[in-house]
């Protein structure tokens, strides 16, 4: 095994350190840190970015989906379905599975 010298790990590391600097990640408030961000999705969320040697607080989300939107930047607007066309009727689902129409 060839061991790198410090020097160009020190480089390496530094680079890998300062491209994490802005990094964004939410925290449930309620404790519960260790668990599935899904568990409890109407917890509030505690945004917090990295500086480059500590997570600081920056603002509070609402709820999972809100922090979600905060993480990939996507606005309420563009998080909102379109509404479907009135009166547009989806065709009747084709399959072998499917009951054929009684006559």
């Amino acid at each position: 095994m060839t061991e790198e010298p410090f020097e160009e790990w020190a480089v390496d590391f530094l680079a890998r350190r300062a491209a994490r600097v802005g990094t964004l990640r939410a925290l449930p408030i309620d404790g519960s840190a260790g668990r599935g961000a899904h568990v409890n999705p109407t917890a509030p969320r505690m945004m917090a970015r990295w500086d480059g040697y500590r997570w600081v607080p920056e603002t509070v989300a609402a709820d999972y989906a809100a922090a979600q939107r905060m993480l990939h930047g996507i606005s309420s607007a563009q998080a909102e379905p379109a509404p479907a066309p009135p009166g547009q009727v989806l065709p009747r689902p084709t399959g072998r599975h499917r009951k054929p129409p009684a006559p």
